[in-house]
This record gives C-alpha cells, sequence and structure tokens, in this order.
C-alpha cells in the first residue's frame, strides 16, 4: 500500500499508540495519513473492535495529536531551513515566524472539532501558546535536533481528528506568508514554555478560533475564500448542535454528545 509506516510506540495512555510515517512531497503525505487512518480503522473494525483517532475520547486520560513535521527545500532537493554554522536559516526563522503570526487561525483548522479544544491546555503536553523553542515538546512549534538535510519544524498543534490535506495545506499557507512578509520569529521559549508569558495564548474554543479564521486574510487568499466560508458554516453548525443539547457546553469533560458524534467517524 506503499504508506510508509517506519516507526511505532505505545503512548501514555490505555490502548494509545504512536505511529510515524515517512516524510514525502506534501500531496503524497497527504495521501498516504489518510490512507493510514482508513487502513488502521478497517483493520482494527475486522476484530470487532473501533480504532478512533479523536483526539480527547476520555476525560481523565492524555489526548491523541497529530504531530507534523515538514521542511522546505530547493528544485534540487537541498534543504532550506539549515544554516552553514549549524542553526536555522533565515528562510527557517521566516517560517517559524509566518506560522506563530497566523496561530490563531490555523487552530481552526488543525483541530476541528468541539472536542479538539478539551486536549489544548497548560500542562498537558499539548501546546497552549503560540510560541516555538529548540527540542522543546511545551511549545507550538518544535524545532528538532537535526541539522543538514535533516532541519525541519514540528507543528505540535495538530488534533489526531485533522484532515491531513486541510492541516498540511494551512501549515503550509501560513509559513508561506512568513516568506513572503519576511517576518521575523521572536526568540525562542525556554525551558516549559507554557509559562512564555510574552507569546499568544491559543483559542480555547472551536468558536473562537473559527472568528479568528474568518478575520485571517492570509487562509482566505491562500486556501480560497470559500473553502474558507463552507469549513465555516459546516462547524458552526456542529458548535450550535453541541451547545444545544449538552446542560454545560463550556465544560472540559468529554461529554457523551462528543463520544455519539465523533468516535467512529473519526
Amino acid at each position: 500500500m506503499d504508506i510508509g509506516v517506519f516507526a511505532g510506540n505505545h503512548e501514555f495512555s490505555p490502548s494509545q499508540y504512536e505511529i510515524n510515517l515517512w516524510h514525502g512531497e506534501a500531496l503524497r503525505a497527504a495521501d498516504r495519513t489518510f490512507l493510514f487512518k482508513t487502513a488502521v480503522k478497517d483493520i482494527v473494525a475486522r476484530s470487532g473492535k473501533l480504532a478512533t483517532f479523536l483526539g480527547k475520547p476520555w476525560s481523565d486520560e492524555g489526548g491523541s495529536g497529530f504531530h507534523l513535521h515538514f521542511s522546505v527545500v530547493d528544485a534540487s532537493g537541498r534543504n532550506l531551513m539549515s544554516a552553514a554554522d549549524g542553526g536555522l536559516s533565515a528562510t527557517a526563522n521566516m517560517l517559524i515566524a509566518g506560522i506563530l503570526d497566523n496561530a490563531a487561525a490555523l487552530t481552526a483548522l488543525t483541530n476541528p472539532t468541539v472536542n479538539a479544544f478539551k486536549r489544548l491546555g497548560p500542562d498537558t503536553l499539548a501546546p497552549y501558546r503560540a510560541n516555538w523553542g529548540h527540542d522543546n515538546r511545551s511549545a507550538m512549534l518544535r524545532v528538532p535536533p537535526e541539522r543538514g538535510a535533516g532541519t525541519r519544524l514540528e507543528v505540535r498543534v495538530g488534533d489526531g481528528a485533522a484532515n491531513p490535506y486541510l492541516m498540511i495545506a494551512a501549515v503550509l499557507a501560513a509559513g508561506l506568508d512568513g516568506i513572503r512578509r519576511e517576518l521575523a520569529a521572536p526568540e525562542p521559549a525556554e525551558g516549559w514554555a507554557y509559562q512564555n508569558e510574552a507569546a499568544e495564548v491559543l483559542p480555547a474554543s472551536l468558536e473562537a478560533a473559527l472568528d479568528a479564521l474568518d478575520a485571517n486574510s492570509v487562509m482566505r487568499d491562500i486556501l480560497g475564500a470559500a473553502a474558507v466560508d463552507v469549513f465555516g458554516v459546516l462547524k458552526r453548525d456542529e458548535i450550535e448542535r453541541y451547545e444545544s443539547e449538552v446542560p454545560d457546553p463550556s465544560t472540559r469533560d468529554v461529554t457523551q454528545w462528543e463520544i455519539d458524534e465523533y468516535l467512529e467517524d473519526y
């Protein structure tokens, strides 16, 4: 099937696994991710069980993210993110800046359910602020230690339920905006990045993220206004149904509505 699985391990929570897919051109990587998720659900179903990529199926257990690693290369395949001195190139710096500058809007496309925002928060090993750091897993953007051809960014804000096509497109759109405008990244977060008060807190709900997306000209221009509008209409309907059926919509606990709405589909 050429999915490109190269590693896997049991994660912190019961029946939770991390699976790593090999890198590739953006569209092909999205294809392989979609195929992988579909295959896992189908194969597990043959044993009478359910596999889910829902970000937060249980209130008292850790969530499942979609951590996207990516690099930028030139036409010959040379990595453009590594500097000669072993640091990050100007291109990498602008990519980071663009993603952080568009982080609030990006969150809507990387966390496309009401449930997803119950995974995000301080002290959760999921992002809370729009920041970055060197090999820092408490930041939204992590720069792994590899350099040369292995220089890359890890976008840690994605939810397990994210659509790989939308997520990859949105991340690249935000990074491209940083390059076009030659934005400068802030200083990297040191230590526990949740305490990095200089960085803005990410949206705390799907509604807040959608408001940011609606106001974001970058996503509308690059992804297409029609696509952004349709996504927003569908997701706001989802929010209305959640709020009409859940006694306390502000609860951080995972509700039965979320289990019924999302668990099998995602």
